[in-house]
């Protein structure tokens, strides 16, 4: 018999084809489509931002780029791969994956995840605690920052200059030049 939308757990997520890509929040499962290269030069370049920083500086944080399992809510109904996520609390790091809300996530708007990442995982990360929420949108140009104690007000930032981060009190800062070079030396590739 097959399970309703809202019914799924991590038994089925983990019992999916290895070549079915999917996240589970709140007992659905969405279907994500493989990653663009131009997504994964964003998410890279980001992310190499924020290990560069981490190194230089020390701390007790962790980057972390996709695919990597997030269990977000701590139950049987929700696993989300962020595209690039900061672990600050290393007891969350489990076997698995993290256990838990990271701090910072950093999500890459396609056709495909728009509407999910702007509205459902908007409110799943505030909900579950995650400090500070990235969304680019390549399309719009345009980045959008989510602060945890903010209640969902958003940040816009054209993709120019460059953004410090709250976590690390802006002294850690995102080149947005380099996104949008990204953008239109490889954004073409999309159509």
């Amino acid at each position: 018999m097959e399970k309703r939308k809202g019914e799924y757990t991590l038994e089925d997520y983990y019992n999916m084809p290895e070549d079915r890509r999917v996240e589970l929040i709140d007992g659905v499962i969405y279907d994500m489509a493989a990653p663009t290269p131009l997504h994964q030069l964003i998410a890279g370049a980001v992310y190499a931002g924020i290990r560069a920083f981490i190194r230089e500086n020390g701390g007790d944080c962790i980057p972390f780029i996709a695919p990597a399992d997030v269990q977000l809510d701590c139950d049987s109904r929700t696993m989300v791969q962020p595209d690039v996520f900061i672990l600050c609390k290393r007891d969350k790091l489990k076997r698995f994956g993290i256990y838990g809300a990271p701090d910072f996530v950093l999500e890459i708007l396609s056709d495909s995840t728009r509407k999910k990442d702007m509205t459902v995982k908007l409110a799943k990360y505030m909900e579950a605690g995650v400090r500070e929420y990235w969304v680019i949108d390549p399309e719009k140009r345009l980045l959008i920052v989510y602060i945890g104690e903010e209640e969902g007000i958003p940040r816009l930032y054209p993709l120019q200059g460059d953004v410090g981060m709250d976590l690390y009190d802006g002294k850690l800062r995102i080149d947005l030049n380099e996104i949008n070079d990204l953008i239109d030396r490889f954004g073409s590739l999309e159509e």
